[in-house]
């Protein structure tokens, strides 16, 4: 089966369904033939649905043929991260507490778990709707760090997914399977979620489009929560284009969840094109600071220039909060996330361990031997650590502290965004790290994410677009750097703006990882 057509983007490949000139089960078995070939080695997927994308696709060409009208992702395979609830299909979150026992055993280390005993929900999530209705294939669902609690997608009780650009190295976390499925060509997009970088930086370390939206402008509705004040689900494409298109179709209002906002879906798309002349990008010289790869630095600075060069104007701006970002990030996540963990349990869905509790089996027993079992090393530590800091005598001293840093940290913003229009940074203050580099170093991964934490804090848009390819500093070959944009909220529409002209003078528009 020529499975070339995957590598076309999500527009041109939703235009040739709609023509006619390709079916939509051509390009659902195309997907499933690329998932097939590739992922062993990568790991990206945790579970296919294979029967259910061909019938999908056998309904979509119906309905072309009786000349209806299709949507705007008519044919178009999309990846989905598996905390998105999907009805009657596994959803594990990369847990084994969300993993059913094989008959007669449990999920410990002597029986490992299989994503295909996972929950399964019995109603979509919201953006899994709105892709349905728009048209979409969905193959399956992506591997991913486990409750997104991760920044190398090694936390997976599933296993770790591997970078495509390099298969000993990390993709990147929490959405490190969704990052892969399109970075090694076996979906055109995909979904993510972005809590404090989830998506912006898998897209930045395998060379792909990833976008955080603005806090609300997609519905959580579905999505299996970490930390509710920052979780946000957006797209992975090839390219800024498609990012925008799968963006527009997920975004809106949505009653069933109490923050989504009630504000107009811009016009992404249409966005992707429009001259940036004028446009004034600020440069925050706190993203540039000790720790920063010299390499990376240079790639993103190169790439400012090339702004630049497209008639934007350069300016530096101050945003001296940033160093705090990091702290308050790892109180206000974990305090959510041992507030939100707390419904799993063993008694109503997922794993079921028995447990004993001074010799005799009861309620806390089974709490405990499950959780025990069901949690992994990182999802304990944060659980730990959020219950902490949320305890009696300890609250104001960290939890509330961290909330007032959060302001301070959005009013820096604030007070940028009346200077500029657009804040241009590194998205990663490297290129992607072995594996098993620092799983070991828990503070050294959580500084991974230092540069995009200070925009999930404030809740605003931002993306990473591929801008270059730099050497790693261990050897090995080059891999790739994002750019990330950052925008006032509400003002997507500017970021697909801004990307869209780089991307168009981008060194490396179009590379693509080198698999196999």
């Amino acid at each position: 089966m020529d499975t070339a057509i995957l590598d076309r983007s999500i527009p041109d490949l939703a235009a040739l369904v709609h023509r006619g000139e390709v079916s939509a089960e051509e390009v659902a078995r195309a997907a499933l033939a690329r998932i097939e070939q590739r992922d062993g080695a990568l790991g990206a997927f945790l579970t296919v649905q294979g029967e259910q994308s061909i019938d999908a696709a056998r309904a979509l060409d119906a309905r072309r043929a009786r000349g209806e009208a299709l949507g705007p992702l008519a044919g178009v395979p999309i990846g989905l991260k598996d905390a998105l609830c999907t009805e009657g299909a596994p959803t594990t979150a990369g847990s084994k507490i969300l993993t059913r026992a094989a008959a007669g055993g449990s999920c410990g280390s002597s029986n490992a778990p299989d994503p295909a005993r996972g929950y399964r929900p019995p109603y979509d999530a919201t953006v899994v709707a709105r892709l349905r209705a728009a048209g979409a294939i969905l193959p399956g669902k992506c591997n991913m760090d486990e409750f997104a609690m991760g920044s190398s997608n090694e936390n997976s009780a599933f296993g770790p997914v591997k970078n495509p650009w390099d298969l000993t190295r990390i993709p990147g976390g929490s959405s490190g399977g969704s990052a892969v499925a399109v970075a090694a060509g076996m979906t055109p997009g995909s979904l993510g979620s972005d809590t404090g970088g989830s998506i912006r930086q898998p897209a930045s370390l395998t060379g792909v489009v990833g976008v955080k939206p603005t806090y609300g402008r997609v519905s959580r509705y579905g999505l299996i929560a970490f930390a509710s004040s920052l979780d946000q689900i957006g797209p992975f494409a090839q390219d800024v284009r498609g990012a925008a298109r799968l963006l527009e179709v997920i975004s809106g209002r949505d009653p069933r969840d109490a923050t989504s906002l009630d504000a107009p879906v811009g016009e992404y798309e249409a966005a992707c094109g429009r001259d940036v002349a004028g446009l004034r990008i600020g440069v925050p010289e706190e993203y540039f600071a000790k720790g920063i790869d010299r390499q990376v630095e240079a790639k993103v600075r190169e790439a400012i220039e090339g702004l630049r060069g497209l008639g934007c104007e350069i300016r530096p701006v101050h945003l001296p909060h940033t160093r705090y970002a990091v702290a308050a990030y790892y109180i206000v996540a974990t305090a959510e996330a041992s507030s939100n963990l707390a419904r799993f349990d063993g008694v109503r869905f997922g794993l079921r361990v028995e447990g004993e509790r001074g010799g005799k089996a009861d309620l806390q027993g089974l709490y405990g031997a499950t959780r025990g079992e069901g949690f992994g090393r990182e999802v304990k530590r944060r659980i730990l650590l959020g219950t902490y800091v949320l305890s009696a005598g300890y609250y104001d001293a960290y939890y509330l502290r961290a909330q007032k840093v959060r302001t301070l940290i959005r009013r820096d913003f604030d007070e940028a965004f009346r200077e500029v229009d657009v804040i241009a940074a590194p998205v990663s203050p490297t290129v992607a790290f072995r594996l098993g580099e620092r799983v070991d170093d828990p503070l050294s991964m959580y500084l991974a994410d230092v540069y995009t934490l200070p925009a999930s804090m404030a809740g605003l848009p931002a993306i990473s677009v591929p801008c270059a390819t730099a050497p790693a500093p261990d050897g090995g070959p080059p891999l790739p750097v994002g750019l990330q944009l950052i925008g006032p909220a509400l003002e997507e529409a500017r970021l697909f703006r801004a990307a869209h002209a780089w991307e168009q003078i981008s060194p490396v528009r179009g590379l693509r990882a080198p698999v196999a």
